[in-house]
């Protein structure tokens, strides 16, 4: 109920407000004509007489109140407002008139009006039309040229693309539904991108992964080549050095060899790897990139160490260690040239990774190998990889440690395979003199080793006095020479040449001497053998020398070169082998000795009792003369003359025991005169043929004292002394001293017990009782009596 005047007294304050404007407008004399238009012109006339009558009425009021005031001045005043009131009908009746006629007129014009703001409206909306349709054309025809640069693999312009429309287009995109589309779509673009790319450095880690291999075996080949070069000039030189030829100059040997990467192998595109790095960083992920290709090359690093099960090591070496290689090249490069993509530290830890399970690998390969070859072969490789990789700043001490550690195995392995060859030539040898028939061979055989005795070649054919084992023995130790310095060369150590002197001297000690004295000390042994045994030992210990220089010139030891003649230098093999040789003329005159007890069997060959004087020699005589004649010849041919010496005066103090043990054998109870003869006519013979043998073969020469002869003077003073007039004269110190030296008084005493000064017949006991003693009779009987009182 009270609703109603609330709203309405609103509403009269609302219209008072407006009336008190107008009113205050009138009072000033405003201008009310702009008010008037426009209440016509918004369709309101009817307000506007409101206010006016309300304006009015304000007026009355104030009027009234005047005209109490001036009552006078008010009656005139209300007549001049009557006439006011007359004068604002009229103009009200011409305003309506007015009205009416301008909406008459208007209502056409607001008609167009209408229709050129709603023209105005559909230019405005037509032209933003046309200006989003504009910037989406843009937008999708950056979509449509991202997306053919992402279907023709060029990543880096699509990047760049998608760059564009995220930082100049998204935000101004008038579409909504486009832009939440593309808005959508850049994350999955890049993580396409980053599929892509990344599946193409997984094609490239494939790759390059098989290229690895033939990259290393380049690499490798080229360390080969130097170091094939280097081995060829050292070569070069040392023959210059053996032919002592003054004044060149060591640069003529020195190629000056640039090394080029213009083999293919060498030439590995790392293009897909920059392009990856590059657009990961565009991307703003390099670091999640770099993790990524560390993890999966470190990946691949183990791979390539695992060792296949399916194939021997010695035949998958090659392949394993040139892959390693060629990984670390191709990590090299991607570390000096993909920008940061590797640090040294990440490549430092691939590193040590492949270094430690490699010599793990290597340490239990090499325990497991009983081959000196093969394990040369795969060291020779190691070394070739370290050599390779050193060049690209890879330490390789802890490799080639492994190597060293396991040089003793080597040369045991190495040993082994050279004493069996040793053992081979040995038994194999047909010990007789070697028979060179050309130039050639006698270069091949006799100077390569040093062998020779004169620096005059010698026509051919040349008879050499050594049997072929002799050069095939140095063969064998040369290889062993080359076998322990191609182990020892490129190692830890600089110097090796110590260390090869060490096992040259363990392999001449206990493969060469060794096997020569289980040779020397065979039951098999002839007398033949056993000198050309003795001729070879002494050949070989004189090539202990060539040996040495042979090591130190393998070594690269100049100054170990000219030291090893010194005396101290020589190797202790050389002293054994010096040993060895007596042995073998021991064994010699043991075969020799034993050779003569067979042909001198005095005690079944000579009759001691005969009754009748033999004239001549024994036969067995003339096969002892011929015997040592054909030894001491075979011993003038092949071995040196104090060797020759030792031989002969052996075999002839030997017959000189013979002779003697003969007289002292308990077998021979008795003997006489003619035996006694009988061996002198045999010994005669034998004192002719020594003496002939020791000047006829240059031994008077050296030997002024101690002819062949005087080995026979012992039994030569018996027989003497036997056969003498006075045999008393035995005890005559001055006589004996200067006839009788050599014999010694018990023996004398046995002998002249058992000699009888005539033969026995057969009534010789009968016919002697009653004979004439005489005086040789006498002066024996004289001798044995005193021989018995001094004794």
């Amino acid at each position: 109920m009270d609703v109603k005047p609330k709203r309405r007294s609103k509403v009269e304050n609302g219209d008072e407000g407006e009336d008190l404007v107008l009113a205050t407008l009138v009072a000033n004399g405003d201008d009310i004509s702009p008010l008037v238009r426009h209440a016509f012109e918004m369709g309101r006339p009817e307000g506007l007489l409101r206010q006016l009558n309300f304006v009015v009425k304000k007026k009355e009021a104030e009027i009234e109140d005047m005209c109490k005031t001036h009552y006078e001045e008010f009656i005139l005043a209300v007549d001049e407002l009557r006439g006011v009131l007359v004068d604002a009908e009229e103009l009200k009746s011409e305003l309506q008139s007015d009205n009416y006629k301008l909406q008459q007129v208007g209502t056409t014009l607001l008609l167009k009006l209408e229709e050129l703001l709603e023209s105005y409206s559909v230019k405005k909306n037509v032209t933003e039309a046309i200006k989003m349709s504009m910037n989406c054309i843009q937008v999708l025809e950056l979509c449509v040229k991202c997306n053919n640069h992402i279907s023709e693999g060029q990543f880096y312009p699509a990047l760049k693309t998608v760059d564009l429309l995220e930082k100049s287009y998204l935000q101004n995109i008038p579409a909504r539904a486009l832009k939440l589309v593309i808005e959508r779509r850049i994350p999955s673009i890049k993580w396409h991108i980053e599929k892509k790319v990344c599946g193409q450095v997984n094609e490239w880690m494939v790759l390059i992964r098989s290229s690895c291999k033939k990259i290393g075996q380049t690499a490798i080949g080229r360390t080969q080549s130097v170091r094939q070069r280097d081995e060829e000039n050292l070569e070069r030189q040392r023959r210059v050095e053996d032919q002592n030829v003054p004044g060149l100059d060591d640069r003529v040997y020195n190629l000056d060899v640039v090394e080029t990467d213009d083999d293919s192998a060498m030439q590995f595109d790392l293009t897909p790897l920059y392009r990856a790095c590059h657009i990961h960083s565009c991307m703003g992920i390099l670091e999640q990139f770099h993790e990524y290709y560390y993890k999966n090359r470190l990946l691949q690093l183990n791979s390539d160490l695992e060792i296949s099960s399916s194939q021997p090591f010695v035949e998958s070496y090659q392949t394993l260690l040139a892959q390693i290689a060629g990984y670390f090249i191709v990590e090299d490069k991607v570390l000096r040239t993909a920008g940061g993509l590797l640090v040294e530290d990440q490549v430092e830890t691939m590193w040590e990774t492949a270094l430690s399970k490699m010599t793990s690998m290597l340490d239990m390969q090499f325990s497991r190998m009983n081959s000196a070859t093969n394990l040369l072969l795969i060291k020779d490789y190691v070394t070739l990889v370290g050599s390779t990789l050193r060049k690209y700043g890879y330490d390789i001490s802890p490799l080639l440690d492994v190597l060293d550690n396991c040089r003793d195995k080597y040369h045991l392995l190495l040993l082994a395979d050279c004493r069996k060859q040793i053992i081979d030539v040995i038994q194999n040898d047909s010990y007789e003199q070697m028979v060179i028939n050309r130039d050639t061979d006698y270069e091949n055989h006799v100077l390569s080793f040093n062998l020779q005795t004169s620096d005059i070649m010698p026509a051919f054919p040349y008879v050499m006095p050594f049997s072929s084992m002799v050069p095939d023995v140095c063969r064998t130790v040369t290889s062993f020479i080359k076998g322990s310095v191609d182990y020892l060369a490129h190692g830890v150590r600089t110097s090796f040449f110590d260390i090869v002197r060490k096992y040259l001297d363990k392999f001449l000690i206990e493969a060469l001497n060794g096997t020569l004295l289980d040779t020397i000390k065979g039951k098999s042994i002839s007398v033949s053998q056993a000198m050309q045994i003795a001729a070879n030992i002494s050949v070989l210990e004189r090539a202990c020398d060539f040996f040495l220089r042979h090591a130190a010139q393998l070594c690269g030891c100049g100054a170990s070169v000219r030291s090893i003649d010194k005396p101290q230098a020589a190797l202790a093999a050389k002293a054994l082998l010096k040993s060895s040789r007596e042995q073998a003329y021991n064994s010699l005159l043991n075969l020799v000795n034993t050779k003569l007890d067979e042909y001198m069997k005095l005690t079944e060959i000579i009759l001691w009792t005969s009754e009748e004087e033999k004239q001549k020699e024994n036969e067995y005589i003339h096969e002892v003369v011929f015997y040592l004649d054909s030894l001491m010849s075979t011993a003038q041919q092949i071995l040196p003359l104090d060797a020759m010496y030792k031989v002969g005066t052996g075999a002839l103090q030997h017959v000189s025991f013979i002779i003697m043990s003969a007289f002292t054998s308990d077998s021979i109870k008795r003997f006489n005169v003619n035996a006694v003869m009988s061996l002198n006519n045999d010994l005669t013979m034998l004192e002719g043929f020594a003496d002939e043998k020791f000047y006829s073969s240059g031994l008077a020469e050296i030997y002024k004292e101690g002819s062949f002869k005087s080995c026979l003077i012992e039994p030569r003073q018996l027989i003497n002394l036997l056969s003498s007039s006075q045999p008393e004269n035995f005890m005559n110190p001055v006589i004996r001293e200067k006839n009788y030296f050599k014999l010694d008084y018990k023996k004398v005493a046995t002998i002249c017990d058992k000699f009888k000064d005539s033969p026995d017949g057969i009534f010789g006991s009968l016919s002697n009782k009653n004979a004439k003693q005489t005086a040789k009779k006498k002066s024996m009987d004289m001798l044995k009596k005193r021989l018995k009182d001094f004794n």
